[in-house]
């Protein structure tokens, strides 16, 4: 029998993701989620979507939560735009936030062509500038919140969310394990600080209840946080 150091971790990890994958988030050859990540590899954007499970969980988040309502910060060619997009009830609407305008049009064309551009509204610019645009409109409340942009951003994109929440709204930010470097407080890459000062917030925060859990699959290792307005 193989020793622990005999096996390839990252391997057992990739296999035992695409098992699950291809029982509960099965890919088609038609499929236009698979459509959207060959068309972000055509346009030359960063391929660091979420997988598929873990879009399968964002769509799972929206149809249990309820959501009508959704921000997501960090929009990249629209993949995981598409997943919540799946999950959202008749009506229901998308504010995605999206940096680059390449990143931003690419996405518009990938919603258009799985038929789900008109339940979103793609505005581009700093996420930090335009958040400040959504308090006091008809958009907010949001229902549910999903952070996936710059790292070293998400303390200032926490307290955004917070003034665009309401009680029972669900926020989920990606990427907070950074390959287990989150425990090392001199790191000196500013995305590991942003994350720990995002973490260091949510547990001060009285109006928020939250967690994280440790993800492994087809990316490595990472976690996702997920915290819940309580007033």
């Amino acid at each position: 029998m193989a020793t622990p150091k005999e096996i390839d971790v990252q391997d057992v990890w990739t296999q035992v993701d695409r098992y699950f994958c291809d029982l509960l988030a099965p890919s088609a050859a038609d499929d236009e989620l698979d459509a959207a990540l060959v068309a972000n590899k055509k346009a030359d954007l960063p391929a660091i979507d979420v997988s598929r499970l873990q879009g399968k969980f964002l769509e799972f988040l929206v149809r249990s939560s309820g959501a009508r309502r959704i921000l997501e910060i960090g929009t990249l060619g629209g993949y995981s735009t598409l997943w919540l997009a799946r999950g959202l009830p008749e009506g229901g609407r998308i504010v995605t936030l999206e940096f680059d305008p390449h990143h931003a049009e690419t996405a518009r064309e990938n919603l258009r062509n799985a038929g789900v551009l008109d339940r979103v509204d793609i505005r581009v610019g700093r996420a930090i500038d335009t958040l400040p645009t959504l308090e006091n409109t008809a958009v907010a409340p949001f229902d549910l919140i999903f952070i996936d942009a710059d790292k070293s951003g998400y303390p200032g994109y926490l307290e955004w969310a917070l003034k665009l929440s309401r009680p029972g709204t669900v926020i989920v930010a990606d990427n907070v394990v950074r390959d287990g470097k989150v425990v090392e407080a001199d790191c000196d890459d500013e995305d590991v600080q942003g994350v720990r000062r995002f973490t260091e917030l949510l547990a001060a925060e009285p109006r928020l209840s939250a967690t994280v859990l440790q993800t492994v699959g087809v990316k490595g290792y990472d976690g996702v946080a997920l915290a819940v307005v309580l007033r």
